[in-house]
């Protein structure tokens, strides 16, 4: 396979021009980018002109981008609702993926990518970039280590004002969101951030419950979702998803973790600092580099096609975020 892994990229979008692709610039000595589609074959185009790669390694159909022979592994940026039958086609076709989260949009179509991927032994990394941001592998650390005592419980509040977000140019605008062709709409798209979060940080989960306030919206039923959770580590907490308004208040309740001999609190993933609080009255703030997720999902897919790593954020893992998420709804 040599040094460098021959990367093809399926969806020119804007998770790849402003997630993906600044990272891999930054990996140029680990990847070369052989091959590029997308249904605009304009963006795409565009792109490749960018970097210099010829014509004929751009598509419209990435079907026919995999009957190419010089392509290690994919980069799959697709809506949601298409997730599956690309990384079905792309692991058919023998080679390693970089699937976007959720890399199926039902626990029963991520069992049988998993299922395929394990017939076919490739390696699937599910690009959750909570698991590899910074602050969460300090708050990891921080309760491996029981530097401040046992967890006890915590808060997570995650709010947006959805409809507002639809009038700017940020993710929420695109139509696929707003109208979802998939279950648990942006509750699914952008709360499963908060569930890996919550599974790197604590564990499986062992019992949840949970009520909704229903509202008349295509892109969430909910209006907000609250959930009572225990982890079978025995942490129990509160989790909050809001659709319909984000945090007004400075500082927000963001991310509080109780432990018996203080606190730790996350004020937000852009912050640039972990506070930890202490009941003998001393706190220190851990400082962190916001936005390093999608630089390190990529060296550890690097890592573990070159090396033999362990995929942080394997599908399994991601397999129990969505059956995570689903429960969350059924309950409601």
């Amino acid at each position: 396979m040599g040094d460098r892994v021959k990367l093809g990229i399926i969806g020119i979008g804007m998770a790849w021009n402003r997630l993906h692709w600044p990272a891999l610039a930054k990996l140029s000595g680990k990847y070369e980018i052989t091959a590029v589609c997308n249904k605009t074959i304009e963006k795409a185009q565009n792109f490749a002109n960018s970097i210099s790669l010829p014509p004929d390694r751009v598509y419209a159909d990435y079907r026919e981008m995999l009957t190419r022979d010089d392509i290690d592994a994919i980069d799959v940026l697709v809506p949601i609702s298409e997730n599956f039958e690309v990384a079905r086609d792309v692991l058919g076709s023998g080679r390693h993926l970089i699937a976007e989260k959720p890399f199926a949009s039902s626990p029963k179509a991520a069992k049988e990518l998993i299922s395929l991927k394990n017939e076919k032994n490739l390696t699937v990394l599910v690009a959750e970039n909570f698991r590899y941001e910074e602050e969460n592998i300090i708050i990891k650390k921080l309760l491996t280590d029981k530097t401040i005592g046992e967890a006890l419980s915590f808060i997570q509040v995650n709010g947006v004002d959805f409809e507002k977000e639809q009038t700017c140019d940020m993710f929420a605008a695109k139509e696929w969101r707003q109208h979802p062709a998939f279950e648990g709409g942006i509750f699914l798209d952008g709360g499963i951030h908060d569930i890996a979060r919550m599974r790197f940080l604590f564990g499986d989960v062992d019992t949840i419950s949970a009520i909704g306030l229903p509202q008349d919206k295509d892109y969430c039923a909910y209006a907000a979702i609250s959930v009572l959770l225990r982890f079978q580590c025995g942490i129990a907490g509160q989790y909050s998803y809001l659709s319909a308004i984000g945090e007004l208040n400075k500082p927000p309740v963001g991310l509080r973790i109780f432990c018996t001999e203080g606190e730790i609190y996350l004020e937000s993933k852009e912050c640039g600092k972990v506070q930890v609080f202490r009941k003998d009255g001393t706190n220190e703030d851990l400082p962190f580099a916001p936005g390093q997720g999608y630089y390190n999902e990529l060296l550890n897919f690097w890592g573990a096609l070159k090396n033999g790593d362990t995929i942080v954020s394997a599908p399994e893992k991601e397999l129990g975020d969505i059956e995570l998420i689903y429960e969350i709804l059924q309950t409601l």
